[in-house]
């Protein structure tokens, strides 16, 4: 009786745990997040970056109570599961200039592939463009991958260190909360936009528990499909769309279309190249920029410094003009995507074709 119960979980898993986000996210733009932006971590890093005076774009600043969620709640479970292992050492500075150009596409592209998904939810048919790219790029990672591609092997590191981010979430918490006047803080544009604080960190503690107890990953559910022909994580990526479609329908928030979509814009090539980068960058990563944040929470040292990789580039894209607009691709970050991707092309050969094969692996 107990193997066929958990046969039957194991079939609505990720169905489940996609309509868990849809919904959420759904909620979440209903109480005030911009729209087709319940979710998106590339977006939240952003925001949050220059709540902290990292970059002086007025109207993308907010600290994201989601993403101090999402580390929180990834922290709490995997000490509730035992499994809070801080580790570390493998390849830092190729890990944070990888997070650096994965965030540079998402900012092309306006969104990280969570997003993604739930703009194609919403009927922004320049997501579809974008996703494209991102199996383009996955593809052209597991290429690397099969040849033989890694950033050596992880080590097991001080549990204190894997304190440190949970505790600077719960300081940059507390200064949201008792002290805000110390943060820069959007008064108008998507910035501006968001769900009540305690909701919106309710949120974030639900989809990092999520997130970590899953494994879900965005880039992990197609890198598996090619490489293993395991389908099975596509299930949530597949139900967050229907969810999706229905909640945006019945809250009249759906709009099917290239233009006019919220925060968006219609370039398609550049859409499809700059998820195209956040797919191969994130494969060589181990892991979308969700599952960084989540591995990150749960005291992963090496995903801590790919988000630091990514929250400077956020501030780069923006303090230098790189971040897309509804207005479209601007020609510095035509540049920036073409120089990132470049490094991020000559970082896969060099891990793959370039050094003697050790034994190791990405997290």
């Amino acid at each position: 009786m107990q193997t066929k119960t958990n046969n039957i979980f194991e079939k609505i898993k990720w169905p489940l745990i996609g309509g868990i986000i849809a919904t959420i996210s759904a909620i979440l733009v209903l109480l005030g997040n911009p729209a087709n932006m319940g979710f998106c971590t590339a977006c939240f890093l952003r925001d949050t970056t220059g709540a902290l005076g990292l970059h002086n774009a007025a109207q993308v600043q907010y600290a994201r109570p989601e993403i101090i969620g999402i580390i929180l709640g990834a922290f709490i479970i995997s000490l509730a599961k035992k499994e809070f292992a801080p580790k570390g050492g493998s390849a830092p500075i190729t890990r944070f200039i990888l997070g650096f150009a994965v965030m540079i596409g998402a900012l092309i592209f306006l969104g990280c592939p969570l997003r993604m998904v739930l703009r194609i939810a919403g009927g922004d048919l320049n997501a579809i463009v974008g996703l494209f790219g991102f199996i383009a790029g996955i593809i052209g990672g597991c290429f690397f991958l099969k040849k033989g591609y890694t950033l050596k092997r992880t080590y097991n590191i001080s549990k204190t260190d894997g304190f440190i981010l949970p505790i600077a979430a719960i300081s940059l918490l507390a200064v949201l909360l008792i002290a805000p006047s110390i943060l820069f803080l959007s008064t108008t544009g998507p910035g501006s936009m968001h769900a009540p604080i305690i909701i919106a960190l309710v949120a974030g503690l639900i989809i990092g528990i999520i997130g970590f107890a899953s494994r879900l990953c965005f880039v992990a559910g197609i890198r598996d499909s090619i490489l293993f022909k395991n389908f099975s994580m596509l299930g949530a990526f597949i139900a967050i769309i229907i969810v999706g479609i229905i909640l945006n329908v019945a809250l009249g928030k759906f709009a099917l279309g290239f233009e006019g979509q919220p925060i968006a814009h219609t370039d398609g090539l550049w859409n499809f190249l700059g998820m195209a980068l956040v797919g191969l960058g994130s494969t060589l990563l181990g892991g979308c920029p969700f599952r960084q944040l989540v591995l990150a929470g749960g005291g992963n040292s090496d995903s801590i410094i790919a988000v630091f990789g990514m929250i400077t580039g956020a501030a780069f894209a923006h303090n230098f003009q790189m971040a897309s607009s509804a207005a479209g691709v601007t020609g510095h970050g035509q540049i920036g995507l073409t120089i990132a991707f470049a490094i991020v092309i000559l970082i896969a050969i060099f891990n793959t074709f370039g050094k003697k094969k050790t034994t190791g692996g990405t997290p």
